[in-house]
């Protein structure tokens, strides 16, 4: 993912999984499509599709995107995806110290909740205190908000009902874009965090799941949850007291409903849109010539943002700890996985061009850095960025330097096992599925064979981040600007440090894990990075956190592909970028017929 990105970056300030999803930015739609057509002539609305049911409705708690909270929440500040600069949102100005350390911000005046009951310093504060920066509840969040070598958190206070103090602990860089985060309703959500269960946690890890009443969760975003079937639609409808306002004082946004429409593959997405069922559909390479010669007939067009800003990478887990007793991987394949030149001759191994000109009908680039290439802080290749171009010969090399040998080219290790391991990835994405194919493929020549098994998405996730039984993985991260948003990849600690997975808040402890000179060199560069507030000199710092993730790879960067999406012409004020996708405005955009 966290597949990626696409999804309103004005409040999305970390990383997270993401799974390849058949829309873009905002992905909707309806169970029944023709009923929902029939019904959008009485209702403007947008419908499209997501391949799999939401996970929760409690942001603080959600890993996965898409998701829904673009939709219903928004924070303090936005990220303008089309020039990058960070505007006010929730709060209409703010000011900063001096010494860059006391943030006082102002929220707009008359800001609501769904419910209609006001919105004011006591929500902001309660969203910071009570949950992002409360050890009881297991944040992502928290992970950005860690400030120096010391991890030191903010300190959030309210001065009055319209204005709130934040104070660090030094100089943080990403501190006004990382307050995108979205502020949730302390009248509805604080006695969650106070009334506790048997175990003495908060009740509030048990709140807001997908089995909430939809009138129950209270939003201040553009939309609200209307009601949600289970693997068949998720509707939205236009939040009457949103703040913002056209230019002539009318109430945004201006489409009353959005549909979000759950199916099985992108392949069934297709065959809705090219229907008329759906109102958009991301453009995977694979259907880009097929749609591109339907433009003008089926009355859309195909925006084209340049290379997503997110990655698709495999990685294998090198975590060496043991959980009630049991290594959490094989000890045979946790030495192979933890050996550097075995994951670099994986590298060399895998024929990104090819995956570039077959999977990707040369519709993608390839990705070599966790840092979007649309970052300010992105080292290029060009710029001395380590890369691994397609070498079977520097593969084979590099594999027996390391004691690996070869019996009737079937590669075995110094104690004359058969190197074999399982690849796991989402089902029911053709694009993930032909890129592991493909590796399959790759892998055997020079040797190694791998079982490629794409599973369910909760399946999935569950075995990545609770369970942590797993070999080897295909996943992707959402992407953006500013690097500090993967703080919670790259901390040790972070609740997305997926190849080398510390037990989170209420999961099994795991004995032994132990954290290599390499990934914490990483982290303190991170921090380093994070405190320097002069550009060129953050650029160098985070250029050597991705020379040494080249190096050491904990993530194999695969390939980039392009981003598009295909939209209906009588939806009015898009504006396409690669870090916004096409609805990052939706609240301007409007329905012409």
């Amino acid at each position: 993912m966290k597949v990626f990105r696409k999804i309103f970056l004005a409040i999305k300030r970390f990383w997270l999984p993401i799974i390849l999803t058949s829309a873009t930015a905002l992905t909707l739609t309806a169970c029944n499509p023709t009923n929902f057509k029939s019904a959008a002539a009485q209702v403007p609305q947008l419908v499209s599709a997501i391949l799999s049911d939401p996970k929760t409705f409690n942001y603080p708690l959600s890993q996965e995107s898409p998701n829904v909270f673009p939709l219903i929440y928004e924070g303090l500040t936005t990220e303008n995806p089309i020039s990058g600069k960070i505007e006010p949102s929730l709060a209409e100005s703010w000011e900063i110290s001096d010494d860059k350390l006391r943030f006082v911000f102002t929220l707009r005046q008359g800001l609501k909740w769904s419910d209609g009951k006001p919105l004011t310093a006591d929500d902001v504060v309660f969203t910071f205190n009570g949950i992002y920066l409360n050890e009881a509840i297991p944040a992502d969040a928290r992970d950005v908000l860690q400030i120096g070598e010391s991890r030191a958190l903010p300190k959030v206070r309210k001065i009055d009902a319209q204005r709130i103090e934040f104070t660090t602990p030094e100089p943080f860089a990403p501190f006004l874009g990382t307050l995108g985060l979205p502020i949730l309703p302390a009248h509805t959500l604080e006695p969650f965090i106070k009334t506790k269960d048997q175990d003495g946690k908060p009740i509030f890890l048990s709140k807001w799941g997908v089995d909430t009443p939809p009138d129950q969760i209270i939003v201040n975003g553009p939309y609200k949850i209307e009601r949600y079937d289970t693997s068949q639609r998720v509707v939205f409808r236009r939040n009457p007291y949103y703040w913002r306002k056209g230019p002539k004082g009318e109430s945004q946004p201006y489409i009353e409903r959005i549909v979000w429409q759950i199916v099985e593959s992108t392949d069934t997405s297709l065959l809705q849109f090219r229907s008329g069922g759906l109102d958009t559909v991301g453009v995977s390479p694979d259907y880009f010539s097929l749609l591109k010669v339907q433009e003008e007939q089926g009355n859309f067009k195909i925006f084209n943002g340049g290379p997503a800003t997110g990655t698709t990478f495999i990685l294998f887990n090198l975590n060496k700890g043991k959980r009630d007793g049991k290594p959490l991987v094989d000890p045979v394949k946790s030495r192979w996985f933890n050996t550097v030149e075995f994951r670099q001759a994986v590298a060399y191994a895998i024929d990104r061009q090819t995956m570039i000109n077959n999977t990707f009908r040369g519709l993608g680039k390839p990705q070599n850095s966790p840092i979007s290439v649309q970052s300010p802080y992105y080292l290029s290749p060009e710029e001395g960025l380590k890369v691994y171009n397609y070498n079977i010969q520097k593969a084979k090399e590099l594999l027996l330097k390391a004691g690996f040998k070869y019996n009737n080219n079937q590669l075995i290790d110094d104690r004359g096992n058969r190197v074999r391991f399982s690849l796991l990835t989402n089902a029911g994405n053709k694009i993930r599925e032909a890129i592991g194919s493909q590796i399959k493929q790759d892998l055997s020549k020079i040797g190694i064979q791998v079982d490629f098994t794409p599973l369910a998405w909760n399946t999935y996730t569950d075995k990545l981040s609770n369970s942590l039984d797993w070999e080897v993985s295909m996943l992707g991260l959402t992407g953006g600007l500013e690097p500090n948003d993967g703080a919670n990849v790259w901390s040790p600690e972070g609740g997305l440090h997926m190849f080398n997975q510390k037990p989170q808040a209420g999961q099994k402890p795991i004995q032994g894990w132990e954290v290599a000179p390499w990934e914490a060199e990483i982290a303190k560069l991170y921090i380093q990075g994070a405190r320097e507030l002069d550009p060129a000199k953050r650029k160098e710092i985070y250029a050597e956190t991705q020379r040494i993730t080249q190096e050491n790879l904990p993530f194999i960067y695969l390939v980039n592909a392009l981003s598009m999406s295909a939209v209906r012409n009588r939806f009015e004020g898009i504006q396409y970028s690669a870090l916004g996708g096409a609805f990052w405005n939706i609240h301007e955009i409007k329905i012409t017929n």
